[in-house]
């Protein structure tokens, strides 16, 4: 059967191998490719492998042979999900691989900052050395109150990582999450948004990027924050309103950001809405890379080959997630407990 894998810079180099030994045709293609492209690639597909493309009802109708979806990763805003029911074709993500691993690298972003690790390296690389100047004064997170915008499962690992390894107070705002759940997991939860953010020292987001939750932080919340807050987003990049981020971090409005996604990637150095954020010392950046371990790359590889061959076998498709948009589906599908 024809397969077709799209970002194929995202190396998965055991699900290639795997799918060609079982004699299918796989095409993999780049990272932005247009629709153009896509669709005619996928006009005789029977499968659809893809991380970051969107995958748009135009290429979902012009597929008449496609059997299922398959996101690797977790996000599925790039898919239209209704152009999908309407085919019938089922769609399915890998939401569990990385919960972990993701919370992990927000962590470490959210301490980088707190300690100035960045440009205290920078520092000692340039001059061999460091003097207790107060710019240099670090924080601690022990004590500290940190907010969770989304506490799903990445979002209460983070919380576990800062409430009992670190003795934070963890706030949690997420309408989807009951009082009783977050409390569960050491997180107090908070009605209102920005009744939140005005008492945190340190925010991190973890929601899925929909509708609702498009540019949820923009120039109300950063108003919202402490001058002295630390923001973090390792979710997606369209969550925020980045050019209220970077007008935030321009004016000292927040101390500084760390930040694992973006609406437009790849970054560059010039010609980029967010270009100015290189030059700033208060801002850690890194390539949409916080899932990427080889312990969450294994997880990732192995269960994206169990939907694949679900869907190439024409048995049930098993969805994990609990998002209503795949939960929804009621075509191809089962659904685990």
């Amino acid at each position: 059967m024809k397969i077709v894998r799209t970002d194929r810079e995202l190396e998965c180099p055991h699900v290639d191998a795997v799918l060609r030994e079982k004699g299918h045709d796989l095409v993999l293609l780049p990272d932005g490719i247009g629709e153009d492209e896509l669709a005619e690639a996928t006009r005789d597909a029977d499968l659809i492998l893809m991380c970051y493309t969107p995958v748009t009802a135009r290429v979902i109708e012009g597929a008449d042979k496609l059997r299922a979806i398959v996101k690797y990763g977790v996000g599925i805003d790039a898919i239209d999900i209704a152009a999908a029911k309407a085919r019938r074709v089922p769609v399915v993500n890998v939401p569990e691989y990385a919960e972990e691993t993701v919370a992990e690298g927000a962590f470490a972003l959210m301490i980088a900052l707190a300690k100035k690790l960045v440009p205290l390296d920078r520092a000692m690389h340039r001059d061999g050395w460091a003097w207790p100047e107060q710019i240099w004064l670090a924080s601690d997170i022990a004590g500290k109150t940190l907010g969770l915008v989304g506490a799903g499962r990445i979002g209460r690992s983070m919380a576990r990582m800062a409430g009992q390894g670190f003795r934070a107070r963890v706030l949690g705002y997420d309408p989807n999450v009951s009082a009783e759940t977050m409390r569960t997991h050491g997180v107090e939860k908070v009605d209102g948004l920005h009744a939140m953010l005005g008492q945190c020292d340190l925010v991190s987001v973890h929601c899925t990027l929909s509708d609702e939750t498009r540019h949820l932080i923009g120039a109300p919340e950063f108003a919202a924050m402490k001058p002295s807050a630390i923001f973090i987003n390792v979710s997606r990049g369209a969550l925020v309103d980045e050019m209220a981020l970077l007008d935030a971090l321009k004016n000292k409005r927040i101390a500084g950001a760390g930040l694992d996604v973006f609406s437009q990637e790849p970054l560059c150095l010039d010609g980029h809405p967010l270009s100015e954020l290189f030059g700033m010392d208060n801002v850690i950046m890194t390539p949409h890379l916080t899932f990427y371990t080889h312990e969450a790359m294994r997880r990732l590889e192995y269960e994206t080959l169990e939907r694949c061959f679900e869907a190439l076998e024409g048995r049930l498709v098993l969805v994990k997630s609990k998002d209503p948009r795949l939960t929804s589906q009621t075509h191809g599908v089962t659904f685990t407990p």
